[in-house]
C-alpha cells in the first residue's frame, strides 16, 4: 500500500540510506540532484511510501513549482525489492497524485551514467520525453531531463 507520510519518519532511514548510496555510486557531488529527508519536509513536495507488512520498500514524491509544474523526485526502490515492478506502481501513484494536486506537466531528472539506464526505461514507457533543463538546472553531461504533460 502507497500512502503519503513525512519524510522524516525515522523508519525511513534505510530508504534514504540506499538512496543517497546509490546517488553517490558514480556521481560527482555537484551533479547530485536529490533531497534528503529534510528538504522533501515541505509544503511544496507530496512524498509517498510503499509498504510491505509495515515496512517502509519503497519511496517517491514530486515537488511542485507552481500550480501547473511538479518535478518527480527521489523515487527509490531497496534493492532486495527490485525486479517486482514496484517502481512503476510507486510511478503510476505519483503521476496520478500529481494530478489530482491540479499539476499539468510532470517532470524529472535522472543520471545519465548506465547505473540509471533502468530508470530512464521506465519513465520512457510511462511516457516521458528527453526536453531543456527546467527549474534552477543547467546543462549537465551527467544529467538527462524528462518531461511529459498530464490529462
Amino acid at each position: 500500500m502507497i500512502q503519503k507520510e513525512t519524510p522524516t519518519n525515522p523508519d525511513l532511514s534505510l530508504l534514504f540510506a540506499r538512496h543517497t548510496a546509490d546517488m553517490h555510486t558514480d556521481t560527482p557531488p555537484e551533479s547530485i540532484h536529490m533531497m534528503d529527508a529534510g528538504d522533501l519536509d515541505s509544503p511544496q513536495v507530496h512524498f509517498f511510501v510503499l509498504r510491505e507488512a509495515g515496512a517502509p520498500v519503497a519511496m517517491g514524491a514530486f515537488k511542485i513549482f507552481d500550480g501547473a509544474h511538479a518535478e518527480i523526485k527521489s523515487m527509490h526502490v531497496l534493492a532486495e525489492h527490485r525486479g517486482r515492478g514496484l517502481s512503476r506502481v510507486v510511478l503510476a501513484h505519483l503521476i496520478a497524485a500529481a494530478q489530482a494536486a491540479g499539476v499539468t506537466r510532470l517532470s524529472l531528472e535522472t543520471g545519465s551514467q548506465d547505473a540509471f539506464r533502468p530508470a530512464r526505461v521506465l519513465y520512457e514507457t510511462a511516457g516521458f520525453a528527453t526536453c531543456p533543463p527546467f527549474g534552477d538546472y543547467v546543462l549537465d553531461p551527467m544529467s538527462i531531463f524528462m518531461t511529459r504533460a498530464l490529462a
